[in-house]
């Protein structure tokens, strides 16, 4: 696939979580999807051992039952304290967190119409093991968004339907037992891909020297 003309520093700055610019009227073609996992099994993995799993949903009526699903947990989380769209006094930060809440509004209810939906997981022989080894999935799901926008595709990192992980797994007919779920992004192209990178704090304030 043709790739964007991006250095290192400016993929990673600019790979963004995508939402209200997802394209869901394009097509992503599976060998898009095979080269981004690829990348991502360049990852990290613990005794170089890869227990790293990509679910990839095309589907549409598990892609729609998913959405559902995501819908529903997203409506608790929309109610609840920790929701950024809640006024917190401070004009400069409400206007920012506004944005932010609106662009994730979009996606709580559009998770559904992604052309595709990947779902990060882990396998181990038994449940405890397959979750103990989340730090061989979510470097790898790093380096597949990445990838991805380096392909000109958008993704978002979600894991807000692990809180109800079991009816997922029932879903798409994983096995909960071995199979932990780690990470849900949608995969669409980009309209455009002009991102920029995102206001951050400056590197002395989050860092101590010792």
């Amino acid at each position: 696939m043709t790739l964007l003309d991006l250095d290192p520093d400016q993929l990673l700055s600019t790979t963004r979580a995508v939402r209200k610019r997802l394209d869901f009227t394009r097509p992503v073609p599976d060998d898009a999807i095979r080269e981004c996992v690829a990348m991502a099994l360049q990852a990290p993995s613990g005794s170089n051992i890869v227990t790293m799993r990509f679910v990839v949903i095309r589907d549409e009526a598990k892609r729609r039952a998913v959405g559902d699903v995501y819908r529903e947990v997203y409506a608790g989380y929309k109610a609840s304290p920790g929701y950024p769209g809640k006024p917190t006094g401070d004009d400069a930060r409400d206007a920012v967190q506004q944005r932010v809440a609106s662009s994730a509004d979009y996606l709580g209810e559009h998770m559904g119409d992604a052309p595709v939906l990947v779902l990060a997981c882990n396998e181990g022989p038994n449940r405890q093991w397959a979750v103990a080894g989340m730090s061989n999935v979510i470097p790898a799901t790093w380096s597949f968004m990445l990838a991805a926008r380096a392909r000109a595709l958008g993704t978002a990192w979600t894991s807000m339907h692990l809180a109800r992980e079991r009816d997922v797994a029932d879903i798409l007919g994983l096995d909960y037992e071995t199979v932990a779920q780690a990470v849900l992004t949608p995969v669409a192209y980009t309209k455009g891909t002009d991102f920029r990178p995102a206001g951050r704090p400056d590197p002395d304030e989050v860092i101590r020297w010792i």
